[in-house]
């Protein structure tokens, strides 16, 4: 019986070590790519060990447009979204979770519903609306929204969070004479630290690597996210395919850094959300 067990964990760590490297073989590629001249890149058969190694691709990359502007408009406007979108969702569902009010149901089903509806429909509607306002080429049509509950799903995390949080705590605090404010200051956001990681994680990767929006909102090449400065890059230096790879490679370690960091959180968080409620 041990060693029947033993072949099948062979098996199925065999099955995933194989799995793990077909999804990480695009991260070798770029990094290796990164290192070369663009005529050893795609040579056949595949070099994998860079000769010559030549990491002043990097600079030549960062330097052939103002990376660093970019990065700081990117920070800017991640910073932006994550304080938003903690702050904001986490207040709706604790008000859809823990308080009771008149209406509270249809307004939740509404809020779901609001997530069958593609953003393409809201997207002239709302351009409209912040050129009116003369926001246009600002950070705030990207940073603004996300103060306003912060998305539905978030919404929806949260609060399947929180309905799993014994509501007696609740009544005890209530009891000595606690507020509201203090019960989700003091006792439900210290027990929801693994959700809200979790929507940190979201709104961080969504955010950083958003393309569309900064592309709709966003004119002046002072105001460019990296999404958009990676792109103007490609236009620019495309033949020059070891540039753009070390470019590639910049942008991307952020989000690489940030997941490893959160990654216990966020499994942790998924399991518990899913878990409760």
């Amino acid at each position: 019986m041990k060693r029947r067990i033993l072949i099948k964990k062979i098996i199925l760590y065999t099955i995933l070590i194989i799995g793990a490297g077909f999804c990480l073989m695009p991260l070798v590629w770029l990094v290796r790519s990164s290192f070369m001249t663009t005529g050893q890149i795609f040579v056949t058969p595949p070099v994998w060990i860079p000769k010559p190694f030549k990491p002043e691709n990097y600079k030549l990359a960062m330097t052939a447009l103002p990376f660093g502007r970019y990065f700081l408009n990117t920070i800017i406007i991640t910073a932006g979204n994550l304080a938003g979108v903690l702050i904001s969702s986490s207040i709706c569902a604790y008000s859809f979770a823990r308080l009771r009010w008149r209406g509270r149901n249809i307004v939740f089903a509404v809020l779901m519903a609001s997530m069958m509806l593609p953003s393409a429909v809201t997207l002239i509607p709302t351009f409209i609306g912040w050129r009116m306002l003369g926001l246009i080429d600002t950070f705030f049509p990207l940073i603004l929204p996300a103060w306003f509950g912060g998305g539905a799903f978030n919404i929806f995390l949260l609060r399947q969070f929180y309905m799993g949080i014994p509501k007696e705590l609740d009544e005890a605090a209530l009891m000595d004479g606690a507020t509201h404010f203090q019960i989700f200051t003091r006792i439900i956001l210290p027990l929801s630290k693994p959700a809200l990681i979790v929507v940190g994680l979201f709104t961080f990767l969504n955010t950083w690597n958003d393309f569309f929006n900064p592309l709709i909102y966003l004119n002046s090449n002072k105001n460019f996210t990296v999404a958009l400065g990676l792109q103007s890059f490609q236009s620019m230096y495309g033949t020059q395919w070891n540039l753009l790879m070390a470019a590639s490679t910049v942008v991307v370690i952020p989000v690489i850094i940030v997941f490893l960091i959160g990654q216990k959180y966020f499994i942790e968080g998924i399991t518990l959300t899913g878990i409760k409620g």
